[in-house]
């Protein structure tokens, strides 16, 4: 039975070498990766009574997650990771790519060497789901990243080809031109979608790659073409670790090593081939002809093949303690045997000196800039310009317009500039919160990998937004200014026209800044409609008498400032207005009651504000970006 098992790996190799395209022999730094006693443990979570219960001195607070799992995988060898929801695999996959912070423990090593931005070039993460934009196709998706990812010592044109050849080598032709798609856009399928997701990991020609459930959710045939594929690129002496949830016996024998977890513990770690021989030897056999991982995954479960026992637990605690007992020692020995050995000890030396002159990122700031600018307009302008926007704000103009037309009154026309003060203060604010909370899943993917500089990615998104955030209040104040009837001078069209963009940027920023810090849009959009509607209150329209002890709102309300300046800049305090008392008689406009409880002065100290405002928010929105995809060690 093993000289079959020995001949079928010999044969499935040969097949595949000669099969394989090029791209898949392309050189690289082997690595052995080992892991010894690695622990992982979190606070426990308590309910809302827990405060209620004395509270028990010996009670231990935190939640085990990883008991002390150890194992070696070589180049060209493909790890599985087997073990029922809630296992460990994940959080152990996490831990060996070198992106798990908080209380882990234990020794994880790379060719002997602790994780660096030098590994973390040349390891690839697939995560279980695939965060890819929707509105991006199957090409565009891969020429972006290798123009992030892949170093300056390729041309642009080199690059290109790069992602052509992933293209062609993981049998994405035919769609090639498609959009990537998500629930409500149709586009590829789930086995191309994470054809692509593999694909931008195999660009940056990994030594060491990390998948987590590359098959979920995939038909049979889908998922055994993906395994195949990641068979050709370990006959390329590559490291390859998994977790697969329940693969099928033909998906079973292409893996070289299997782990089976249970609630944080080893069962086996060892080669496939040797796995039924393993549970036969220590009493546990299936009783009828069945897919191994269906077996391992019942043991992991505390189904015995008979389902005679009553004590799961009992019999998790059994196979862990026959782990230790059989396998432990042997695999202890081997990590032993391998640590004095560095598989890449004749390059040792050329590493180190690479390591000397490793570039943290593997390209220059303003070219990270102008490709995530360029990935986030094509990704966004269907949003951005579409035609349900352009027409909310026309037709809000246009009734404005018609509701204020070529209006006479100083009562009417300042109270036309505050609710331009209050539209405009709201409507960019909630499209800016819906700026980051979307995207965080792909910001901490492509920040985890080292893709991009946080301030390369913060700057093209602010900018990239800009046109339409400008377009739309220039739109707006062109259709209402002339037909409600403002001063008709161009220096007093331009004066308003720039205080409304001003208003729109500061009011952007703090929807920035309330999308970045809470990160949940339902908690940010109520929390930015009290904030918008406390400001309004403030803003000097609706409350000409406020009560000393809360006045200090209306210096952090972004409605007063822009009310004053959009005031200041139709009206000067030597023009008069017909008194409300007396229609013969000229009074001045600085004395009317709602402009003189804002006044006319102060202008320069109002702009201040808003600038300091549109400095602030934005920075406020880029410290709070920091935390996403930095791991803690």
């Amino acid at each position: 039975m093993d000289q079959q098992m020995v001949d079928l790996e010999s044969n499935r190799r040969t097949n595949i070498d000669e099969e394989s395209p090029a791209i898949f022999k392309k050189a690289i730094r082997p690595v052995t990766l080992k892991f010894e006693d690695v622990a992982y443990t979190i606070k426990a979570e308590t309910d809302g009574m827990s405060w209620l219960r004395k509270k028990d001195k010996n009670s231990d607070s935190e939640k085990h997650i990883l008991n002390g799992i150890s194992g070696v995988v070589k180049p060209g060898e493909i790890l599985a990771m087997l073990g029922p929801s809630g296992s460990g695999k994940t959080t152990l996959l996490t831990a060996l790519g070198g992106r798990l912070g908080g209380k882990l423990s234990g020794s994880i090593t790379y060719n002997n060497k602790p994780f660096s931005n030098t590994m973390k070039r040349n390891t690839g993460f697939v995560t279980q789901d695939d965060f890819l934009y929707p509105h991006l196709t199957v090409a565009e998706t891969l020429v972006f990243t290798a123009l992030l990812r892949l170093p300056n010592t390729l041309t642009k044109a080199e690059k290109t080809h790069e992602a052509e050849a992933v293209i062609t080598q993981l049998e994405l032709t035919k769609c090639r031109n498609s959009i990537i798609g998500d629930e409500l856009l149709r586009g590829v399928s789930g086995g191309e979608r994470r054809r692509v997701s593999i694909g931008q990991e195999l660009l940056i020609n990994p030594s060491l790659m990390f998948l987590d459930e590359p098959t979920s959710g995939l038909d049979s045939t889908t998922a055994q073409r993906i395994v195949k594929a990641l068979s050709e690129l370990a006959i390329g002496e590559r490291t390859i670790v998994m977790t697969i949830h329940q693969p099928s016996s033909r998906l079973f024998y292409m893996f070289h090593k299997v782990m089976l977890l249970s609630e944080g513990n080893a069962l086996y770690f060892g080669h496939v081939s040797d796995v039924m021989k393993y549970f036969s030897g220590i009493g546990y056999a299936p009783l009828v002809a069945m897919n191994p991982a269906d077996f391992l995954l019942d043991l992991a479960n505390g189904l015995t093949p008979d389902e005679s026992n009553d004590n799961k637990s009992e019999l998790k605690q059994s196979l862990a303690l026959a782990y230790r007992e059989n396998l432990e020692d042997k695999l202890k020995a081997e990590l032993k045997e391998t640590s004095g050995v560095d598989c890449n000890n004749n390059q040792s030396e050329e590493a180190s000196s690479e390591d000397k002159k490793f570039r943290k990122w593997p390209t220059t700031w303003w070219q990270q800039f102008t490709v995530l600018f360029r990935r986030g307009v094509k990704e966004r302008k269907h949003d951005s310009f579409s035609g349900l926007r352009i027409g909310q704000v026309v037709a809000v103009a246009l009734l404005c317009g018609l509701l204020w037309w070529q209006s006479s009154s100083l009562q009417d026309q300042i109270g036309l500039l505050f609710f331009m003060s209050g539209f405009w203060g709201f409507f960019p604010l909630f499209q800016a919160i819906f700026t980051f909370p979307p995207e965080r899943k792909m910001l901490e993917k492509e920040r985890t990998s080292g893709t991009y500089r946080l301030s390369s990615y913060f700057m093209s998104r602010i900018i990239g937004d800009l046109p339409m955030e400008l377009v739309l209040p220039t739109l707006f104040i062109t259709i209402v200014y002339w037909m409600a009837g403002f001063k008709t001078t161009a220096g007093n069209f331009f004066h308003t026209l720039f205080v409304l963009l001003l208003l729109v940027l500061v009011a952007q920023g703090m929807g920035l800044a309330l999308g970045a810090v809470v990160m949940d849009l339902q908690s940010a959009t109520v929390l930015g409609s009290v904030l918008m509607l406390s400001f309004l209150l403030a803003g000097g329209y609706y409350v000409q008498h406020v009560p000393r002890f809360i006045s200090w709102i209306k210096y952090i309300s972004i409605s007063n400032h822009a009310y004053k300046l959009l005031i200041g800049s139709q009206y000067k305090g030597s023009d008069t207005f017909p008194c409300v008392n007396d229609a013969n008689r000229l009074c001045l406009v600085r004395d009317f009651p709602n402009i003189k409880t804002i006044g006319l002065d102060g202008q320069v100290n109002a702009l201040v504000a808003l600038a300091i405002m549109l400095v602030f928010y934005r920075l406020i929105a880029y410290i709070a970006l920091m935390r996403i995809g930095v791991t803690k060690k």
